[in-house]
């Protein structure tokens, strides 16, 4: 093989192979040149639906439609060349019925180039994953803390605590054995986080869940600080770009009011210099 040849993006069953060894890596993606640079880091990237939260000021994710996650996941598609891509069903999209889940899947699917979806829900969605798995299309699970359900679980609150890790475990088992390739857990408590990556087949995805699970996943805004609105517990801010980028823009506004900008550099003569007529 050249050395300067591409990566292969993995599949879904390259990254189920990855159970128990090196961590996964994944970052949230919704337009092309933040996809290109996070490309070669990543093992997957999630075209997420929080993309309704961080780039269009919705109050939450449920208000997210299919048209956006399509054009959010085409735009991503054209940035990846190593990692694979997987999208997000939007809510309301899957969970009326099985049928209805693979007609939008197949959609996200053939109209992205995604490799996978990501679904909300443990036990009550297994008979649906593995409708969509017996059909061709690989699924991410995704349980704990489910953003979609906000309104049911009472906000955005950690899942599992007491006894109620019994059933989030139940939801892992579930999801695992009707065929996701994958579950993210989130906002679960780091034991519970750990007993669920040693109880399933399946690779354990971490967001604000235990450093023991197979891989973690952030939203790439949250993690360098574009996204000021809230910042959760479990996200490490590796940059501040957010503060630059306002500083850069009051500096802007600074130079434009006192006409320093644009100076000479920045404009044009009126005929062109003598070596390049």
């Amino acid at each position: 093989m050249s050395a300067t040849a591409k990566k292969r993006a993995p599949m879904p069953d390259d990254i189920r192979a990855r159970k128990g060894g090196e961590p996964l890596v994944s970052l949230t993606a919704y337009t092309t040149q933040m996809a290109e640079l996070m490309d070669a880091h990543c093992d997957f990237v999630l075209v997420g639906d929080s993309v309704g939260m961080v780039l269009h000021g919705l109050p939450s994710t449920l208000g997210v439609t299919m048209e956006m996650m399509i054009m959010h996941g085409q735009a991503v598609a054209r940035g990846l060349s190593s990692a694979m891509m997987v999208v997000d069903m939007p809510f309301g999209s899957y969970e009326e019925s099985p049928q209805q889940a693979f007609r939008n899947a197949a959609r996200i699917m053939s109209e992205t180039g995604a490799a996978a979806v990501k679904l909300e829900g443990g036990v009550t969605m297994a008979e649906t994953i593995a409708f969509l798995v017996a059909r061709g299309i690989p699924v991410m699970a995704h349980i704990g803390l489910t953003p979609q359900s906000i309104n049911t679980l009472g906000g955005y609150k950690v899942q599992g605590r007491g006894d109620a890790g019994d059933a989030l475990l139940a939801d892992a088992q579930a999801v695992s054995e009707a065929g996701a390739f994958a579950v993210v857990l989130e906002k679960v408590p780091a034991t519970l986080a750990d007993t669920v990556t040693a109880a399933v087949a399946i690779p354990t995805i971490g967001i604000g869940a235990s450093a023991g699970c197979d891989g973690q996943i952030l939203v790439v805004d949250d993690m360098i600080g574009l996204f000021t609105a809230f910042k959760a517990k479990f996200v490490k801010r590796y940059a501040n770009l957010g503060a630059d980028a306002e500083a850069a823009f009051a500096e802007y506004a600074r130079e434009v009011r006192a006409r320093e900008f644009p100076a000479v550099e920045h404009l044009f003569a009126d005929t062109l210099p003598e070596k390049n007529k």
